[in-house]
């Protein structure tokens, strides 16, 4: 592999590069500059996502376009004729050069003879999912970096089912990508007829809008008097939310310094559902005009929040798994009691996900299925079933990353979806005269008490790069025997598609990942993964007992503990 210096002097004497982005360059630190020239950014099954800048390893127009040329290739090669005629969707988030990465890939597209549907500004993620599957196109293209910082951008990639493209139908697209080792001398393959950039109607957003009404099951409650929050965190959802709330009859009051579609994000300390700090308006919003309840979606309206008002008159926030669980329990409930609920029912959660949803499922004599991380294994599922006429009916999923499915019309996560039902979910506590912290205090008293958690170190450039590869190494070469004293009943190698139970082995049916789980003897348990999109470790713990008392604490000792085996 060549050096960093030789990456940075290329770069430095192109004519391609502007002054600019030469004199940020000469401006690195000697840090700067390995992080930024020391690989190609990475193009994984979550698509392409990094910090904005110039360098190999950076979101800028030559990453951008490399990833345009090689997608339209992909799409060429596989659907043929078709691919010209059915073209590409496109859309994207409020970040910075969103919409200038979203108009050079429908340029690309268009020079390499492809059609492409681009929306007049920006849209989330679930609708450029739904808009592929409405327009019929051979495939989509997302702009967007999901909930990261505004330093972040990214690029995702998506199938003519609108489901982002899954590891054996992405490897062919990897391999032509391997084919421009350098993004600055990539050349744009010229097709016969070069094809147009259409801008998608209005009639693509009422559709949508329409086919998420539908998801609602109680939408006669009285909702006078039931006040809600709400934040876009400055992304792409505003304009869909509102709506819906609008012609559902829900009482709602946005945070308007969140509502601008800015790319600073200044009015927000974070954008991340998952960080307490991304409710920080909201809640005083809330408590000003005594508010019920806050719900949020991220950047790109894949992933929401949840904070509601407590029995003890405080606000409190929900994490992922907590929040998704009282939703599916609700429309298990709601479902079963109306006789919507099919025998062929089926629930898809991932591997990293509390065991409450499960056990919450089966209560109900609801199948569940587990995939690795990401909801476009969700989104494959039900594709895949639907085609091969596989009797079996999606009633929901979910992953502990704040992203739920309610209807299949989209093939993503889709947040709009979810803070509807949530809404819905509350008010119909609200009105048995139930916060949401009792309701949650009934499931565990039926399931037993579970406390799940994630955390994540931060490993960033070269160096970072590496301890990471080491402490995966060393769970897959030498795991631990056990964990706070609570013995290895049970580890799951993804890497190595194994498990081991008791001295014996078999092959895991999911498809191979940088992903570690340890069953421990007590019912916990944890997992450990490299982030797909971010220089992380993450690693996912839930623990078990018999009440709530201690169980945070134990989790937190898990994950310490694990930490520390592995040198962190």
């Amino acid at each position: 592999m060549e050096s960093i210096e030789t990456r940075v002097g290329r770069w430095l004497n192109s004519p391609l590069v502007s002054q600019e982005d030469k004199n940020t360059i000469s401006s690195m630190s000697a840090e700067e500059k390995a992080d930024a020239f020391y690989r190609d950014i990475e193009f994984g099954t979550a698509g392409m996502r990094g910090v904005l800048g110039p360098g190999t390893n950076r979101m800028n127009e030559f990453t951008v376009r490399r990833a345009a040329v090689a997608f339209g290739r992909y799409l060429i090669e596989k659907f043929g004729k078709q691919a010209y005629e059915k073209g590409v969707a496109i859309s994207h988030d409020n970040r910075f050069h969103s919409r200038d990465y979203s108009e050079l890939s429908a340029e690309i597209f268009n020079a390499m003879g492809l059609k492409a549907y681009l929306f007049d500004s920006l849209r989330p993620t679930p609708e450029l999912s739904f808009a592929v599957r409405y327009k019929g196109c051979v495939g989509g293209v997302m702009i967007t970096a999901s909930h990261n910082p505004k330093q972040y951008n990214g690029y995702k990639v998506y199938d003519e089912k609108g489901c982002q493209l899954v590891p054996d139908k992405i490897a062919r697209l990897l391999q032509i990508i391997a084919e421009y080792p350098d993004p600055l001398e990539v050349e744009v393959p010229k097709g016969g007829k070069p094809g147009t950039t259409e801008i998608l109607p209005a009639e693509v957003d009422d559709e949508y809008i329409r086919l998420v009404k539908e998801v609602q099951l109680n939408p006669g409650l009285c909702k006078k008097g039931f006040k809600i929050v709400y934040t876009p965190q400055h992304g792409a959802s505003y304009e869909n939310a509102m709506r819906v709330f609008r012609e559902t009859g829900y009482e709602v009051t946005p945070v308007l310094s969140q509502c601008t579609h800015d790319p600073a994000f200044s009015g927000t300390k974070s954008p991340n559902p998952e960080n307490p700090d991304a409710y920080i308006e909201a809640l005083k919003l809330a408590k000003d005009i005594d508010a019920d309840l806050v719900v949020m979606t991220d950047p790109d309206g894949d992933r929401v929040g949840v904070a509601y008002k407590s029995s003890k008159g405080d606000w409190r926030l929900f994490t992922g798994n907590e929040s998704a669980a009282l939703l599916l329990d609700y429309v298990l409930s709601e479902r079963k009691l109306k006789g919507k609920l099919p025998a062929d029912s089926v629930v898809y959660d991932t591997v990293v996900t509390s065991d409450l949803g499960r056990k919450i499922a089966h209560g109900y004599g609801v199948a569940t299925e587990s995939f690795l991380t990401g909801f476009k294994f969700i989104g494959d599922a039900i594709a895949r079933k639907e085609e091969a006429h596989v009797p079996s009916t999606f009633v929901f999923g979910y992953e502990e990353s704040y992203g739920c499915l309610l209807a299949p019309f989209v093939r993503d996560k889709d947040g709009i979806q979810a803070i509807l039902l949530y809404c819905e979910m509350a008010l119909f506590h609200h009105l048995k005269g139930e916060s949401l912290d009792e309701a949650y205090e009934g499931l565990m008293k039926r399931y037993g008490y579970h406390m799940a958690r994630g955390y994540s170190l931060e490993l960033e450039g070269p160096t970072g790069h590496a301890k990471m590869g080491r402490m995966m190494e060393k769970l897959h070469s030498n795991p631990p025997h056990e964990v706070l004293g609570n013995g290895v009943l049970r580890l799951e190698d993804y890497e190595t598609s194994l498990w081991e139970e008791k001295g014996e082995r078999g092959p895991l049916t999911l498809p191979k990942s940088q992903l570690v789980k340890l069953f421990l003897s007590d019912g916990s348990w944890v997992a450990v993964r490299p982030s797909g999109t971010e220089p992380k470790i993450k690693f996912y713990v839930e623990a078990v007992g018999t009440g709530e008392e201690g169980l945070l604490e134990k989790a937190e000792s898990i994950y310490s503990a694990l930490r520390e085996y592995l040198g962190a």
